[in-house]
């Protein structure tokens, strides 16, 4: 991970940005001390756990896929005894 000082990474932003992009994180230091890091926005959905939702994760169901006029078999026997 490169460090920039603040004033360096506030002159040269947009490489600092495109090197987040194509290199990876970039440190930024105030007074020697790290205070910020810069990441792509591929690295912060990753990171952030940005998912899709629940729509979209149902509408990627092979499921959504079978007719709507389908109807699921389902088993009607008894409930089998089970000891406790």
């Amino acid at each position: 991970m490169q460090t920039w000082q603040m004033q360096e990474a506030k002159a040269r932003l947009s490489e600092v940005v495109k090197r987040a992009e194509a290199v990876g994180p970039q440190d930024i230091t105030l007074h020697g001390r790290s205070v910020a890091v810069v990441v792509s926005k591929a690295a912060f959905d990753r990171l952030s756990g940005q998912r899709a939702s629940l729509l979209e994760f149902m509408q990627a169901s092979p499921l959504s896929k079978l007719p709507d006029n389908f109807e699921f078999v389902r088993d009607r026997s008894l409930k089998r005894d089970v000891a406790l």
